[in-house]
């Protein structure tokens, strides 16, 4: 985060409008695969973007940077904040804590994150995720890490009802090939990943898109790796008092597609789920208050 207290993404994202066209399009560039498009040399950077090494200097002294040395050194310590880990988060925010009751701290965190990850949904983006898992002719797998692999389950077991062709996939590396192996054009692979950014997701995303899949991808405010081979990125703010980040505002956004797709295959869900339930009375699995 720059001593403005707003980070390099939302300051190019904020300009994007007052760059002249070479500018926008290489701000464009690294905003696609923040930040990693703009950790290397400024020669490489300027290729990359197929714009000028000046280009760069001017865009960068734009967003209140001396230059690109000084435009580099704030951009890794903002990416040293993201990769921060679980200990050393704790530590971080644990000495100067409010006295506040703990409820009302992370409330309060929470709070601001969904309003924060609400505020950067791009509904029309968000309308075309939801199209797209609606068409029951394509097959829906779902990925998640270490601690988002509870989202992505959350997410099928609720999906299997509303529309057939969804599964999990497993955590165990071992299951993955098979998982893939079946993956084809136009399927959906749903990815849920937040730092510290796992290699195996990056890789198992990798190819699945180069077997045809799109990726429909929940990652926080710095943007998972990723994010780069993704049709739909929906960022979400998680940090919070705490060790661990907050993934309420991802589950908010998941719960709200869960509710589009729904909404989008009414008649052909509403059956569905009253099969499941005549399912359900004959295997007697609810119990039956008198």
């Amino acid at each position: 985060m720059t001593a403005s207290g707003t980070t390099i993404e939302d300051r190019l994202r904020g300009n994007l409008t007052a760059f002249t066209r070479a500018e926008r399009q290489l701000a464009t560039h690294i905003l696609s695969n923040y930040p990693v498009a703009a950790l290397g040399s400024i020669t490489a950077l300027a290729k990359a973007a197929d714009v000028s090494t000046p280009t760069v200097v001017r865009m960068v002294q734009k967003l209140g940077f001396r230059g690109y040395p000084d435009f580099q050194a704030n951009l890794r310590t903002e990416v040293e904040e993201m990769l921060v880990s679980p200990l050393a988060k704790h530590d971080r925010w644990a000495g100067g804590a409010p006295d506040t009751h703990m409820l009302n701290r992370f409330a309060d965190a929470v709070m601001g994150n969904l309003q924060a990850t609400l505020a950067r949904v791009d509904q029309a983006e968000f309308d075309a995720a939801c199209d797209k898992l609606a068409e029951t002719k394509r097959r829906v797998l779902a990925l998640g890490g270490r601690i988002t692999h509870a989202i992505a389950d959350y997410f099928v077991t609720h999906m299997k009802v509303v529309r057939p062709g969804v599964s999990l996939m497993s955590e165990l590396s071992g299951a993955w090939p098979a998982a893939l192996i079946d993956v084809s054009r136009g399927d959906v692979l749903v990815v849920f990943d937040i730092r510290r950014y796992e290699n195996s997701v990056l890789g198992i995303v990798e190819m699945a898109v180069e077997q045809g899949a799109e990726v429909i991808l929940f990652t926080d405010q710095w943007l998972s790796p990723a994010a780069a081979h993704a049709r739909h990125v929906f960022p979400a703010h998680v940090e919070a008092p705490s060790a661990w980040d907050s993934t309420v505002a991802i589950m908010v956004l998941v719960e709200t597609l869960m509710a589009g797709v729904e909404a989008r295959m009414w008649t052909e869900t509403e059956a569905r789920m009253e099969r499941l339930e005549g399912l359900y009375d004959r295997a007697r699995f609810f119990r039956r208050f008198k």
